[in-house]
């Protein structure tokens, strides 16, 4: 057995009645090491969560790639564009595409005995994915909807039908306002849902494609846009220049992605890394200092054993092999129950949702957990390499520590 490490086990392990200083140093820097492990792996797990789940979301609601009109104004605006079949032979070429789905939009009010509110009105047909629907439905159902019948059900959002007191069954009255007049729907509840998107719930009412297009005096291939969903997220940049390519810079087809549409949004995704690199730095630096410490109170309550190793012909080399080993332990032990600790910690609430969120704020209702086996091994390998990296100057202090002066007062 290699004879430094055997050493350096004997040290750890030894139970010396007169280790009074540097027992209680070791369990500080172990629980130094336990603690920064532990909220780094929290920390990351956090944010991958929340961008991970509001991302989906946010595509949930619409798709990664959008096409409309270049000349709309804003996203509710009714600009129509043609999606004939050609066109979507086209759109389904480029590679990478999984779905595609047409929507309408009119903007419109809906009124109440007491109250109205201004809505959108979201025509969508039997080719819309409603899975994701299907999944924040709070009541009643999803029909399908057609773009050839008109269907007279709605979906509402949960923020309409508490700001309106709606429920499934209730029939409201809608209002859209022309160039020339004022025309009226009637529509029944059939379902009621809630993303907790606040952009999405206080805008839009769901409803069949053929009702909406016919509220905007269009024919049977003009719809306000196009949703199309990417097998991977990844690719929407190269799948948007592709689309582009494919309908000609003249034209006007107008391809936008997610991140286009909606960049406040993944703006804030991207400023949960910054503070996660902080919370990342910050504990690297508390878990390699408490090790610093306890490695420097070691050596120094063990200078007569470090002269007599030199004594009998050790180099400092080989001296300060045995205390990065053992420093290698302290890290490992406190590693360890940081793992333990950072993943019941992940497990609980991924479970059960103790830590709970306002859905008006974050978009979720929890804090979301979702921590990986490559971020979990690259945060244990970071952690160890990185403390011992911060050992080796603090070792040094053995260099000069000389045999003579040390052991003539022993």
């Amino acid at each position: 057995m290699n004879w430094k490490l055997h050493i350096a086990h004997r040290l750890y392990s030894s139970s010396d009645s007169n280790r009074r200083v540097s027992r209680p140093a070791i369990r500080i820097a172990q629980a130094g090491i336990a603690m920064g492990l532990a909220v780094m792996m929290l920390s990351v797990a956090v944010a991958m969560g929340f961008q991970h789940q509001v991302r989906d979301k946010m595509i949930g609601v619409t798709a990664e790639l959008t096409v409309r009109n270049l000349h709309q104004q804003n996203p509710i605006d009714a600009t129509p564009i043609h999606v004939s079949d050609s066109v979507i032979r086209l759109v389904r070429q480029v590679k990478g595409v999984a779905h595609t789905q047409c929507y309408a939009t009119k903007p419109g009010m809906i009124k109440t005995d007491n109250d109205f509110l201004g809505m959108v009105l979201k025509g969508i047909g039997s080719d819309y994915d409603t899975r994701f629907l299907q999944r924040h439905l709070v009541d009643g159902c999803i029909p399908q909807f057609s773009d050839s019948v008109a269907s007279n059900k709605v979906v509402v959002s949960n923020t309409f039908a508490r700001k309106l007191h709606l429920a499934v069954g209730d029939k409201i009255r809608t209002y859209y306002v022309d160039e020339s007049d004022m025309r009226a729907r009637q529509f029944t509840i059939v379902g009621i849902y809630e993303t907790h998107l606040t952009m999405y719930d206080e805008l839009f009412l769901l409803t069949d494609l053929y009702t909406v297009r016919r509220l905007n005096h269009w024919d049977g291939q003009q719809v306000s846009g196009m949703e199309i969903a990417a097998e991977h997220f990844e690719e929407s940049d190269r799948m948007r220049n592709e689309l582009s390519l494919a309908f000609g810079l003249d034209s006007d087809y107008y391809v936008c992605t997610i991140e286009e549409a909606v960049p406040e949004v993944f703006a804030w995704l991207r400023l949960l890394d910054m503070n996660v690199w902080i919370i990342l730095v910050l504990m690297m630096g508390v878990a390699g200092f408490t090790v610093i410490a306890g490695l420097l109170i070691l050596i120094l309550e063990r200078i007569a054993m470090i002269a007599t190793l030199k004594a009998l012909g050790a180099n400092n080399v080989a001296i300060r092999s045995i205390f990065l080993h053992f420093a290698t332990l302290i890290v490992c032990k406190g590693m360890l129950w940081g793992n333990v600790c950072g993943l019941v910690v992940c497990f609980v609430q991924q479970c059960w949702q103790p830590f709970t969120l306002d859905p008006a704020t974050y978009y979720v209702n929890a804090v979301p957990i979702e921590l990986g086996f490559i971020p979990w091994l690259s945060l244990n390998i970071g952690t160890l390499v990185v403390s011992i990296l911060m050992l080796v100057v603090p070792s040094g202090l053995i260099a000069h520590i000389h045999p003579a002066k040390v052991l003539q007062f022993e």
